[in-house]
């Protein structure tokens, strides 16, 4: 009975006096926060992302003196709204591939011909995943845009060095999302022909 009030007293002082308040998200970065990757990404993984992203892109931005980066002047702080755009589309896209994957039948088998409906149907959501990643990069290229003006020439964020070398690889051709979806959804459409064949 003795150790059964001390384990008593002992939870009752660790536990807090006043009730706990919800931490309420209004802002880009604390939306952006949410965003994580996992080693082994499922479709509902992939839909909480877009989620979380896609709020970070509709809400407001938080103060400069909180953003992720420091920010010294007003031409850092609007460099940084552009980059941060630029980068939350590009990962929009990336889920949206992501997502697509997981309906996209590469290959069509012949032992497969009993389940053709249900792959077609899979088809048809995955060409719905890259054509709205398509117009993630349209936004993209956007904010890119801004963020690659020219009074930016010399003004680099290192605090976000990897968003800076994302508008960088667009800059230079080597990052096109565009011709990545294009190229999916050519295939999408082979295999669409395929298994109309087997009807």
């Amino acid at each position: 009975m003795k150790r059964f009030s001390l384990c008593i007293l002992m939870l009752a002082m660790f536990l807090p006096s006043s009730p706990l308040h919800p931490y309420a998200v209004i802002y880009k970065e604390e939306y952006y926060r949410l965003y994580h990757i996992h080693a082994q990404q499922h479709p509902d993984d992939a839909i909480e992302n877009i989620y979380w992203l896609e709020k970070a892109a509709k809400v407001t931005f938080c103060n400069p003196k909180y953003a992720l980066v420091r920010i010294e002047n007003e031409t850092d702080w609007e460099k940084y709204r552009a980059l941060f755009m630029m980068h939350v589309n590009l990962k929009l896209i990336e889920q949206h591939l992501r997502l697509g994957k997981n309906y996209d039948k590469q290959v069509a088998y012949f032992y497969d011909a009993p389940w053709k409906d249900e792959y077609l149907r899979q088809l048809e959501r995955a060409d719905t995943c890259y054509r709205t990643g398509l117009a993630y990069w349209e936004e993209a290229l956007s904010y890119f845009r801004q963020a690659n003006d020219g009074k930016f020439r010399f003004l680099f964020l290192t605090g976000v060095q990897n968003w800076e070398d994302e508008r960088e690889r667009i800059a230079t051709g080597k990052l096109d999302y565009a011709r990545i979806i294009q190229k999916e959804l050519a295939r999408l459409e082979q295999m669409r022909a395929v298994w109309q064949e087997k009807r």
